[in-house]
């Protein structure tokens, strides 16, 4: 399976994809419990991030389906770049506020207690990985995982992801990942820290 960088072409469509995958998650249920209007807030919401802080750093990678449609699509910060520069973050206020309206407040907590627990050591960060619903189970989830890991690998770099379904916890295990703590959000659900070392060196 091709995985490839995204470009800005892509954003829209990585934005669905992601706003798909996220449908059921539990954080992003709490955010917006209309699950009428969730896919629409989620989609803005992914859109501002690429746009504003992911998508220029040259981490962010996906596949294609048979279709040739966007299937899955994995969002990677470098060492050092996991969060956004304050100047992107005061820039994308407004977006958020667009794309979140009174929800916004809530992503807000989220980030703050991410953030809390966010480890010190330079560290490849996994932000978000989702495939279409139509297009689960067809290993494009774990390709896209296989490639940034090779590359920490390389690097000797570790990686680091939360993951908000306790359920997901072994399969990312199976990519070496080892589960470092409980993340608890302010009268929300909880997420669960997970930590790479880099292999095969």
């Amino acid at each position: 399976m091709h995985v490839r960088l995204a470009d800005g072409d892509d954003v829209l469509d990585i934005a669905r994809v992601l706003a798909d995958a996220f449908h059921d998650d539990p954080l992003m249920a709490w955010i917006v419990p209309d699950e009428h209007a969730r896919p629409g807030a989620l989609q803005r919401m992914f859109v501002v991030g690429l746009r504003f802080h992911h998508l220029g750093l040259g981490g962010v990678e996906v596949t294609d389906g048979e279709s040739g449609r966007l299937a899955g699509a994995a969002v990677w910060n470098p060492p050092g770049r996991w969060q956004a520069s304050h100047a992107a973050q005061l820039l994308s206020v407004p977006a958020e506020l667009l794309a979140l309206g009174r929800a916004a407040r809530l992503a807000g907590v989220v980030d703050e207690a991410l953030a809390k627990a966010h480890p010190a050591e330079p560290h490849w960060y996994l932000s978000e990985i989702g495939t279409g619903r139509a297009a689960r189970g067809l290993g494009h989830g774990s390709a896209l995982l296989r490639s940034r890991l090779q590359r920490c690998d390389a690097e000797g770099a570790p990686a680091y992801l939360e993951s908000s379904k306790r359920g997901n916890l072994p399969y990312y295990e199976r990519f070496g990942f080892v589960t470092t703590g409980e993340i608890r959000v302010p009268d929300g659900p909880s997420l669960w820290g997970m930590w790479r070392e880099p292999q095969g060196q």
